[in-house]
């Protein structure tokens, strides 16, 4: 297994993860955070069992210490979350708000526009990106 999602080597850990689309048994899980890939494992085992794709999805706080993910493709389908703690959730909560690239792509945005607001001039365009790039980037549509 590749180091990075070894267990022990979590960005974000301890939650017990339940899946309320096929039963409202809730399963300790360990989960790991990598770049916009929710991995998941079961508590003893190094191997991850499942990973969520974070693109496309809703994160809600549900209660103190529990958040759900849900996906646009499939809103009946709902993965639950409780945490050790409400400050563990909002943690966790804010770290997958921004695990995804659509994030990534508004973000980049709003700081491209900021930074032409203050000096006047396109920051991509020092690297060389086109302007029909540019143009796609600020008018990309979900």
């Amino acid at each position: 297994m590749a180091p990075a999602l070894h267990p022990t080597n979590q960005l974000l850990n301890g939650l017990s993860l339940s899946f309320f689309f096929f039963s409202p048994v809730l399963k300790k899980r360990l989960v790991k955070l990598v770049v916009n890939f929710l991995f998941y494992f079961r508590t003893d085992e190094a191997e991850p069992i499942g990973a969520l794709l974070l693109e496309h999805c809703r994160i809600s706080k549900e209660e103190v210490n529990v958040f759900s993910i849900s996906f646009i493709e499939e809103p009946d389908r709902k993965y639950c979350f409780e945490c050790d703690s409400e400050e563990q959730c909002q943690e966790w909560v804010e770290a997958l708000r921004r695990a995804s690239y659509e994030f990534m792509r508004r973000s980049l945005i709003f700081y491209r526009n900021e930074i032409q607001k203050m000096t006047g001039k396109d920051p991509l365009e020092q690297y060389g990106i086109s302007e029909e790039a540019r143009f796609q980037l600020g008018t990309h549509k979900q």
